[in-house]
């Protein structure tokens, strides 16, 4: 039986050449962290790496794909615009939309992705090349500038509660901007439905040293990667310390927790598929009491 849950370490990066999720490609490589073989069917979360020189020609997916750049720089190229993406920058890419990767300088360019639902391997990766879109004058991340809509950046400055102001934010203040904080936990949302995606969301959290998010399952599939600090984590019941570069996965009905390790512990995170309106998070704290309750009234009827 397929668990529920998957751990994989920094030490465990396996970047392999994806073949055809990345027809005629040249200095690509992919560590697919979780995907179809570990039970996944929402989530395929991975690792991507362009050496100085690399390409990934044009192509097109029947899946959509989440990024966030965490080292180097990259050139995205799309019908819209070249987009030149540098450390902290993300963004979305919609199903069936042309794009290319191409290097830049002199050093590689590194980012985590999801791609949901799977690749699957038995139908060419789910993968198409089209014509080449040739490159237009780059452009940067700019959260106003409706060019580069479909992306956005995200640094440690904007996960303290204490900097949300007005004149400190690169958008104007609003829900979409938004910090949420509860429980010495801070999440700020990257990609969502108002960024452009459907099937999924990608968002970065942030514990505090004392941060502690009690045992719960979803209706969806989770991703993980650490960032900074180290967290000591559960999945249905397995106890394990993560730290930066390591990856987990928990599936639907995966019980886990997370309580924060001393300095602050920051994670990139996605949700496969998106989080419903309601019951989204059934919390065992909340279900215990319910069921001692109900023992203490049984318990006083038959008294």
């Amino acid at each position: 039986m397929t668990t529920r849950y998957v751990v994989r370490t920094s030490e465990e990066a396996d970047y392999r050449d994806p073949g055809p999720l990345a027809p005629d490609s040249s200095r690509y490589t992919r560590w697919c962290a979780v995907g179809y073989a570990d039970g996944a069917v929402h989530t395929d979360f991975g690792m991507s790496r362009l050496e100085p020189g690399g390409v990934v020609p044009t192509h097109l997916h029947s899946f959509e794909e989440s990024f966030h750049l965490v080292e180097g720089e990259v050139l995205l190229v799309t019908p819209e615009a070249t987009v030149h993406l540098v450390a902290g920058d993300y963004g979305v890419i919609p199903l069936g939309v042309p794009h290319s990767w191409h290097s830049v300088g002199e050093t590689a360019a590194v980012w985590s992705d999801i791609y949901s639902p799977p690749p699957r391997v038995e139908h060419g990766s789910d993968t198409y090349r089209v014509a080449d879109i040739e490159p237009t004058t780059p452009i940067k991340v700019d959260a106003r500038d409706p060019r580069t809509r479909s992306f956005g950046a995200i640094t440690t400055e904007q996960m303290n509660p204490g900097r949300q102001s007005q004149e400190l934010l690169a958008q104007s203040a609003s829900m979409r901007t938004a910090l949420l904080v509860y429980s010495g936990i801070s999440l700020k949302m990257m990609v969502d439905s108002d960024l452009g995606s459907v099937l999924h969301t990608m968002f970065m959290v942030q514990y505090e040293p004392d941060g502690v998010a009690g045992p719960h399952d979803h209706p969806l599939e989770e991703a993980y990667l650490i960032m900074d600090g180290e967290v000591d984590a559960t999945f249905d019941g397995h106890e394990v310390r993560m730290k930066p570069g390591d990856i987990a996965w928990a599936g639907v009905g995966c019980v886990h927790s997370f309580k924060a390790v001393g300095e602050p512990v920051r994670w990139l995170e996605t949700q496969s598929p998106q989080m419903p309106p309601r019951h989204a998070y059934r919390f065992a704290r909340d279900w215990n009491y319910l069921t001692e309750k109900l023992g203490a009234e049984q318990l006083k009827e038959e008294q």
